[in-house]
Parts: structure tokens; sequence; C-alpha cells
């Protein structure tokens, strides 16, 4: 089996050292996804300078480049993001944008640079609203080149006007953990099927 990485984008609101339910829910993904050997890494998007663009490099400080050269030394991609009126977080939507880039850049082959990568989506939030997250950022994903796997999102929703968060649950619930070990295995398969055949190029 191929050494396979994952780097998970959560785009809570909130900076470290504070706890972040999307934080939590990307790191049991990760967790399993590293039953099936792959590797991973947690970047917390708000801890960093990222500028607003639709470039590779806005320069002038922009943190954005450093981000951008773990998503592309990895093979899958994890957006985890919360529910703010209904829609994915400002931070989760700057990610999107600035991976809107990554149409320009081609390899030798013609083949846009996130060709070949596999994306998968976590969503947390007090109020309904994961599904509409979910089909607009894998909408986006798969514009940009991305390849998304059968069920690949994880989410969960608390009681609506409620004010209990993911991370504080007693214990993770069953259907979540279910959904992250069949989301953990198909990604884990459609990552392992596309390092060992690419998608063919073009002109």
């Amino acid at each position: 089996m191929a050494e396979l990485n994952a780097v998970a984008l959560v785009c809570t609101l909130q900076s470290s050292p504070a706890d972040s339910s999307s934080d939590l829910l990307a790191l049991q993904i990760l967790d399993r996804l590293s039953v099936h050997g792959i590797g991973g890494e947690s970047i917390r998007l708000v801890d960093h300078d990222i500028r607003p663009g639709v470039r590779a490099d806005e320069g002038d400080g922009d943190q954005w480049p450093a981000i951008r050269q773990e998503i592309l030394a990895s093979e899958i991609l994890l957006i985890a993001t919360p529910t703010w009126l209904g829609h994915m977080s400002s931070v989760a939507q700057r990610a999107l944008e600035r991976l809107d880039a990554e149409l320009s850049h081609r390899d030798a082959a013609g083949r846009p640079a996130m060709t070949g990568k596999v994306a998968i989506v976590a969503v947390v939030g007090n109020e309904d609203g994961a599904h509409k997250i979910v089909a607009d950022l894998f909408q986006g994903l798969n514009d940009i080149g991305f390849t998304i796997p059968a069920q690949g999102c994880a989410y969960w929703n608390g009681q609506a006007m409620g004010d209990t968060d993911y991370l504080d649950l007693p214990e993770q619930p069953a259907p979540v953990a279910r959904t992250i070990d069949t989301l953990a295995r198909n990604t884990a398969h459609l990552a392992q099927l596309l390092t060992r055949q690419r998608y063919p190029g073009g002109r």
C-alpha cells in the first residue's frame, strides 16, 4: 500500500488554543484515516494570516503559500467547518477562494494542480444546514479538480436553537462514528486508486 497523507483545513472562527468542535471532528476523521495507513495533520486556518484573493500568493506576508504546499504534498484534503447562519464559515469560503488559483496551475499533461487528489468535508453546528454546506463545498472542490468519494462527508447538528456544541457531548454519537468509518474507508480506497492510476491528461 502506498504511503499517503491527508491535511485537514479547520475553518473554525476560534483561534488556538480555544476548543473547537470543527477541530475535534477533523481530528476524529484523521484518526480513523490512520487506521487505513494514512498520515495526517490539522491546520487551524484562523491562526494564520491568509490574505483575501484568488492567487496562489497574495504577497505582503500572506501565509497561504505554505499551507498550499502542505495541500500539494498530500493526497487527501479535509475541510472542516462550523455552520454560521446556515452557511460555511467565512474562513472556509476564503480557503475555497484561494484554492481557485489552482485552476491556473497545470502539470505537463495539462491537468490542474489538484487533479487526482481526494476531498472530503466535515460540518458541525447547532442548526440544520449541513447538507447545503457539503453541497457547496463539494461543488467548488470538484470544479478545482478534487475527486469526491462516495459518502465523503461527516456532520453533526445539535438541537435547533440549542446551545450544546459537538465538543460538549460526553461521547461520540454512534451514527457519527459509523459515518466517519465509512468516510475513511472510501476515502482511503479512492486515494489509493488515484495514486496508482492518474487521470488522463488533455490539452
